[in-house]
């Protein structure tokens, strides 16, 4: 079974700043590419960061430039650090986990709120 804790969320001022976690077991974080994905409501949840076992990144074009996804290898957590954030950058933030065997297989966490406003 695969557990993802997201932490990290809230409300920041347009141009703040957040920083998104993601927690998961060590044989999971070693062997897995994670990602963070976003969903407005009544959209389809949309790519924005992923980064591989071998730390090899992938971004949306909306975030490139602002957003920089990591991983600590000792604390088993991904990252999602998140600057210049825009008020069309409010979203459920999901945290997500594919396996080496099969890249279209995601295991999720329980997602959470970034809202950006005055």
């Amino acid at each position: 079974q695969v557990q993802l804790v997201e932490s990290g969320g809230g409300l920041v001022q347009p141009g703040g700043s957040l920083r998104l976690s993601c927690a998961t077991s060590r044989n999971i974080f070693s062997r897995y590419t994670m990602g963070w994905y976003r969903q407005a409501p009544g959209k389809q949840r949309e790519l924005v960061a992923t980064i591989t076992s071998d730390d090899s990144t992938n971004y949306a074009d909306s975030v490139k430039g602002r957003f920089t996804i990591s991983r600590d290898t000792a604390e088993n957590t991904a990252y999602l650090q998140m600057n210049s954030l825009k008020p069309e950058d409010t979203d459920v933030y999901y945290c997500s986990a594919s396996p080496p065997y099969n890249t279209f297989l995601r295991y999720w966490g329980q997602g959470t709120q970034v809202t950006v406003s005055t």
